[in-house]
């Protein structure tokens, strides 16, 4: 019994510890999330999706203590937003990679949707490599966590046993799972929000819609479905390029598109300004088009 009580002991303290760094964010009408310190200077990241009004935000801080906070900027594509509060908080937490992390280890999932801190055990259930979100984020691993999904705990951190936060939880990426957004994200996501207040994506200007391509292309291609083109924005990179309604487009550059996220993770903000080839079908001819990638305003 003395193993228990230890290991019980030892997740009490990590939960009280790593507790202090763990804030309620009100930015919604309904249930308050939670919010995680990022450094000592003011800076709290949460999960975008939880953060509904970009004006008269609140984080509220271990006890009774709240504060105004401003946003400081969002990437809706790895669900993450970067907030400033007035108050500054006391302490900083440790973050750490997840090289260590291994299927099986132990993990705890804290959040403070209300005044005191929740939190829930688990063990990490799936680790992965570099995968994209559906709206095309880049998420440096895939880590899943076998721990309760409780209402309000999006946005708060995901800790290992040495009481170390890996990263951040989120229940906005995949619908009904806790995902955690890995540290090494995090951190590259905060320092863009910092420069600029918002990611950098690239820009083609049309509306697009998944279709299935001809059976000769298709063939031809080893692909069965490309986006149709439905919309181009007068004066985009798209209309310049010569796109019109009807194309499909069936890759650009060395990326085959079949589906919308292929597209959005393609057009990375490294190919802002650059030109690309843009593969299209159009009259059930494969054509190539020079597009000048532009930045998502």
């Amino acid at each position: 019994m003395s193993v228990l009580t230890d290991l019980s002991s030892d997740l009490a303290a990590v939960v009280e510890s790593v507790g202090k760094v763990v804030v309620r964010v009100e930015g919604r009408r309904r249930l308050a999330a939670s919010g995680t310190v990022w450094s000592a200077d003011g800076l709290v990241v949460t999960a975008s999706h939880v953060v509904e009004n970009e004006e008269n935000i609140r984080v509220g801080f271990p006890g009774d203590d709240s504060a105004d906070a401003a946003l400081v900027g969002r990437d809706p594509t790895t669900d993450l937003a970067l907030l400033r509060v007035s108050g500054k908080p006391d302490n900083a937490p440790e973050w750490t990679g997840v090289d260590t992390l291994q299927a099986g280890h132990l993990a705890l999932a804290l959040g403070r949707p209300g005044r005191n801190i929740r939190a829930s055990l688990g063990i990490i259930s799936a680790l992965g490599e570099e995968w994209r979100t559906r709206a095309g984020g880049k998420v440096d691993r895939y880590i899943q966590a076998d721990v309760p999904a409780y209402p309000g705990f999006s946005g708060g951190p995901l800790v290992d046993a040495a009481g170390t936060i890996t990263g951040l939880n989120t229940s906005g990426l995949l619908r009904g799972s806790l995902i955690t957004i890995p540290a090494s994200t995090v951190k590259q996501v905060v320092g863009e929000l910092l420069a600029r207040g918002r990611i950098l994506r690239g820009y083609l200007g049309v509306g697009l819609q998944p279709a299935r391509l001809p059976s000769e292309i298709a063939k031809q291609l080893s692909q069965e479905t490309g986006l149709l083109v439905i919309s181009v924005e007068s004066g985009s990179p798209a209309d310049k390029a010569g796109l019109v309604l009807g194309d499909t487009i069936v890759a650009i550059g060395d990326s085959v598109i079949r589906r919308w996220d292929d597209l959005l993770y393609t057009l990375a903000k490294d190919l802002i300004g650059i030109d690309v080839v843009v593969k299209i079908v159009r009259a059930g001819q494969l054509k190539e088009l020079t597009a000048t990638v532009g930045e998502h305003p």
